[in-house]
């Protein structure tokens, strides 16, 4: 089957040393599924790495005044390769391992938005490091983004977070995947651009990992939608006495429980609603939430959560 792999943040670390020991874990349970037989996309979040690498560049600018400060599409292709480097190199060996011997290759991905998404008008997704109200605005000065103030934390920039319209690099990454290559791709949702004058242009935005993951599992015409995260199974009245772990949630009875606010929002919600996106209208499509070790369990309908469409 052709699947499309929604790697959760348990998958990565937040510093580069962590994060290659725990890619060792994650790349086992790719390689599983590879060596079942099946064509594999994998993506992945970049929330922290972004953030290290735009503050980074922020310090930096701060200390010497010579460094430049690092637009955000950047730091997201920044993001994508270095990420990219630690699974293709951990698939890889763990491929090696089982004498399996496909090539595993990092498209950096650029995901089309719509710019006229209403999540231009109202920033929303904060991201970097926390700041001084003085740091902020002196640096909100040379960025143009915007800033607000977290939590009581600090302040921090705040850009918008629109929904996926299309993937340019679709026809690489089939094309890839037809010469039986593991792909990473769309790594934190893709990079946001849209489109201007005769070709396509980044914005500061950030897209939701799932949402990108659904568009480019839909777009490569997909079996199966794998959602790996930290837990076994979706469920509802998650943490209280009357918990109950679900095998099978059709989007008629997600939706459902998304109006009762069963699922938090920036953790479970996203991935439901990015599991009933890919299936919605499909008879055959399936959608599978569940946890990372149970990645080759979950293919074949033993562990985790099927989402599926009536």
């Amino acid at each position: 089957m052709k699947i499309v792999v929604a790697l959760g943040g348990n998958a990565l670390g937040n510093t580069p040393e962590e994060q290659k020991e725990l890619v060792k874990n994650t790349s086992e349970s790719i390689a599983d599924l590879v060596e079942q037989k099946h064509e594999v996309v994998v993506v992945h979040g970049n929330g922290p790495q972004v953030g290290m690498i735009q503050s980074a560049f922020e310090d930096a600018n701060q200390g010497n005044g010579k460094t430049p400060l690092m637009p955000l599409p950047e730091c997201g292709a920044m993001s994508q390769g270095y990420i990219g480097y630690h699974l293709q190199n951990g698939i890889k060996n763990a491929l090696l391992k089982r004498n399996i011997y496909r090539d595993v290759a990092t498209v950096v991905t650029q995901t089309v938005v719509d710019g006229n998404d209403k999540a231009f008008e109202n920033p929303t997704k904060p991201i970097g490091s926390f700041m001084e109200k003085e740091e902020a605005e002196t640096l909100q000065k040379k960025t143009g983004l915007p800033i607000v103030e977290d939590s009581g934390r600090g302040y921090r920039f705040v850009v918008a977070s629109p929904k996926p319209v299309d993937i340019l690099e679709k026809n690489s990454i089939r094309n890839l995947l037809e010469n039986d290559t593991v792909v990473v791709a769309a790594g934190g949702g893709g990079i946001p651009v849209i489109h201007k004058d005769a070709g396509y242009k980044g914005v500061p935005a950030v897209i939701d990992k799932d949402s990108s993951s659904a568009t480019l599992a839909q777009l490569l015409g997909a079996d199966v939608f794998v959602i790996l995260t930290a837990v076994e199974r979706v469920a509802i009245n998650f943490g209280k006495s009357n918990q109950k772990d679900l095998e099978k949630m059709s989007t008629t009875e997600a939706k459902e429980y998304i109006e009762e606010g069963q699922f938090a929002p920036g953790s479970m919600l996203p991935k439901v609603e990015a599991a009933i996106d890919f299936v919605s209208g499909k008879d055959d499509a399936q959608a599978i939430i569940a946890s990372l070790e149970d990645a080759a369990h979950a293919i074949k309908g033993e562990k985790g959560t099927v989402v599926y469409y009536g």
